[in-house]
């Protein structure tokens, strides 16, 4: 397998189960976000102001920063900080609350009547998310995640700076350290059509989705 092959492989599975987590994870912390807001189901403002606070602050911390910052908790969860796998680590703790924002703010488009409607119909909590939050908000979700993948890809170049492997660490070391244009030219022009076919996919699936409801 070519070297260019390798690392295009490498940055789709970095990507793929770095967005698969941070999706479940940001998902998870827009739920609560929005549940816990002012005049929701599960209204607290103490958990809501706190978890704001530190989604806010781990998104205003610059990737590369974040990423050096976490080589001590990459090292104790996967053994090192050098790799692939080293890799997802700071990729999925950035895109978590980065997608955390962006589910929350698709769980303020549904519509308040029918939330209104289904907890007068004394729907529990765990109810109105996945009957009511959930399907309503899937297409913007689904747009969300769009957005996450594709800065996941530009997140995943950076880290192969520093070890994360990957298309990133193939542009540095081969392309920009060697100064082979061909390699940079293959390595961008691979980046390019990632994001084009994370889009198109994205735009489809929110257009089927949005026909539905």
């Amino acid at each position: 397998m070519s070297p260019l092959v390798n690392a295009t492989w490498e940055t789709i599975y970095m990507v793929a189960i770095s967005g698969f987590v941070a999706a479940l994870l940001g998902g998870a912390l827009g739920i609560i976000l929005f549940l816990t807001a002012p005049k929701r189901a599960l209204s607290n403002a103490a958990i809501h102001q706190s978890l704001g606070l530190i989604v806010n602050i781990a998104r205003s911390i610059p990737y590369i920063i974040f990423m050096i910052a976490l080589i001590p908790i990459t090292r104790l969860i996967v053994g090192t900080s050098i790799g692939t796998l080293a890799a997802m680590v700071p990729l999925t703790l950035a895109a978590a609350p980065f997608y955390a924002r962006i589910a929350e703010s698709a769980f303020n488009e549904v519509s308040p009547g029918l939330i209104e409607a289904v907890t007068a119909m004394g729907a529990k909590a765990s109810q109105l998310i996945w009957y009511v939050l959930l399907p309503e908000a899937m297409p913007s979700l689904i747009r969300g995640l769009t957005i996450t993948l594709i800065a996941l890809v530009g997140y995943s170049a950076m880290a192969g700076i520093v070890g994360g492997g990957g298309l990133g660490a193939l542009a540095y070391h081969y392309g920009y350290q060697r100064f082979d244009a061909q390699i940079m030219l293959s390595t961008t022009a691979i980046l390019v059509v990632m994001v084009q076919v994370l889009q198109w996919v994205g735009d489809y699936l929110a257009k089927k989705l949005s026909r539905r409801s």
